[in-house]
């Protein structure tokens, strides 16, 4: 018996596209003999759909598609749909055969966590969801379940379990889970135990491509009865997986080194936000620094060099060093590159301040209007010349709040604000290892950081030490009193979880980000702007 995991990168809400690559990959499939075809979670609509569900017409179109595919389609299919039922809607997997849909089955385990929220709008299923297929002129016995389904850790509900006792012969669960560091070996954990567990072959389909912050890796995989793989997907690129379950081989897991990884993760997650958005060329501020560095690089890797545009801004305290490193950078990866001096117009601000402010001392108002005026220029470009502004904060700066807004948050989509200050550093080294060449400039890598708004500036952070710490809470949820019981200092914890909690207000105003880490700014983390519970304790 031959199946084929078709994992696809659907578009949210573009039904007539969705619908011809679903075809289209299901008659490749087709032509390469496969006996079931199956698509991944939710694949007519795109994932997740959020209050698009709530959206009449949005509903009725994805039953259209499910019909005119279905029509088409001759060897049996399974598809992630959206299924109506009176005012209950459901998150459904409909089994296609003999031009119609035969069977559905609805998810029954809802995830409503993190990035999830779909008990807000589904109903969750009641059936066990196995239904007999003849496939290969053969009557099978094939349990269909959908992502959390299999996730069932936290759930008195055993979807797997309950397949096997219904009698089924293989169990195939259609995915929509998105990447985050550390998930291929959270995913290949589960799956082993669950075939273990009932001792029949696993197949799942996963889906690949990015919508907005999520970025979804695609990594399909195939077990047999014995819990051998027999088949993995490509991460980050759409596949077709061809398993037959009477006559494959066993093969090793392909694991990607971490960095590569969440590099190619971000990638995806650039190109896709701009294919899908409709956009094609970036504009990013080049400060000579190594957060800049890595998003130029990321940039130019998933929309080509020739349509990065990167702007160096200097002002009076701009160091020379960081203005060539700009300009290398910019030659090393091909991009556009010119350069704007600020210093004129930051005089103009000062002037028409300096009666306002009333003789008191510079602070950080004055660095601030040179941020400011860098992503007023960058914007402009951007109304322009319709570039899309990709701003440069990584996570531990925007979870401290060392970011100035309306300037260097400004933008359309910043690429690395689920990467640690620590990664940055581990993902550059990993760009020019992995080129042979330093693509981004070894004093970018070796130099204080800095943003150069004042003379002699330097970061306020040892980032070594800070940087595991911000991680530390946001990711894993420690609380003060945990970081110090493992050694941290008492004064640094108390310091940072304030300067997390006050900064709220900013990370609600900055550009959308890629998640990369199992806790990232965004829709999975609500904390509220108003917030008088500090956590600290005292010394």
């Amino acid at each position: 018996m031959k199946i084929a995991i078709c994992q696809i990168n659907p578009t949210m809400g573009d039904f007539p596209g969705n619908k011809d690559k679903i075809l289209s990959f299901y008659r490749e499939a087709v032509e390469k003999g496969a006996d079931l075809i199956v698509f991944p979670e939710m694949v007519i609509t795109g994932y997740p759909p959020q209050d698009l569900l709530l959206e009449r017409d949005f509903v009725q179109k994805n039953v259209e598609i499910l019909e005119d595919i279905s029509n088409q389609v001759t060897v049996p299919a399974v598809l992630g749909c959206i299924r109506k039922e009176k005012s209950a809607l459901y998150n459904s997997g409909a089994v296609c055969a003999n031009g119609a849909v035969v069977y559905t089955y609805d998810k029954i385990l809802l995830p409503t966590y993190d990035i999830f929220d779909e008990d807000r709008y589904f109903t969750p299923g009641k059936t066990q969801g196995v239904f007999e297929l003849e496939l290969n002129g053969k009557r099978r016995k094939i349990g269909i379940q959908i992502c959390e389904d299999l996730w069932d850790h936290d759930y008195e509900c055993k979807v797997t379990n309950l397949q096997k006792r219904e009698g089924a012969e293989v169990i195939i669960n259609i995915s929509a889970s998105p990447y985050h560091d550390g998930q291929l070996q959270e995913r290949t954990t589960l799956i082993e135990e669950k075939v273990r567990e009932n001792g029949i072959p696993l197949l799942y389909c996963n889906l690949v491509g990015a919508q907005d912050e999520l970025i979804f890796d695609g990594g399909s995989l195939a077990y047999d009865g014995d819990g051998t793989l027999i088949g993995q997907g490509k991460f980050f690129e759409e596949d077709i997986l061809i398993v037959d379950l009477d006559a494959s081989k066993s093969q090793e897991i392909t694991h990607i080194p971490r960095e590569e990884m969440m590099y190619n993760a971000l990638c995806l997650g650039v190109r896709d936000y701009f294919r899908k958005t409709g956009h094609a060329d970036a504009v990013i501020g080049l400060s000579g620094g190594i957060d800049s560095a890595l998003v130029a690089c990321i940039a130019a890797d998933a929309l080509g060099a020739e349509h990065v545009h990167g702007i160096s801004l200097p002002s009076k305290f701009s160091s020379d060093h960081s203005v060539e490193d700009a300009r290398t950078l910019s030659e090393n990866l091909g991009i556009h590159y010119q350069k704007i001096s600020i210093e004129d117009t930051v005089t103009v601000y000062e002037t028409v301040l300096e009666p306002l402010f009333g003789g008191k001392e510079r602070n950080a108002a004055e660095e601030n209007i040179q941020a400011r005026i860098r992503g007023n220029i960058l914007m402009a470009l951007s109304n322009k010349f319709g570039w899309l502004v990709l701003s440069t904060g990584n996570k531990t700066e925007l979870a401290l709040g060392y970011c100035t807004l309306y300037g260097d948050m400004s933008g359309g989509l910043c690429v690395i604000s689920d990467v640690s200050k620590t990664d940055v550093y581990a993902l550059s080294r990993w760009v020019n290892q992995s080129a042979g060449c330093d693509r981004i400039p070894e004093s970018s890598l070796t130099k204080p950081p800095s943003a150069e708004l004042a003379p002699d500036q330097v970061d306020p952070f040892d980032y070594e030490v800070v940087s595991p710490l911000v991680d530390a809470i946001i990711e894993k949820r420690e609380s003060p009193a945990d970081l110090v019981a493992n050694g941290a200092d008492i004064t640094i914890v108390n310091d940072l979880y304030h300067r997390i909690r006050i900064n709220e207000y900013k990370r609600r105003q900055a550009a959308p980000g890629l998640r990369v880490s199992s806790k990232a700014f965004g829709t999975g983390r609500r904390i509220p702007i108003v917030n008088h519970f500090n956590g600290k304790i005292n010394n």
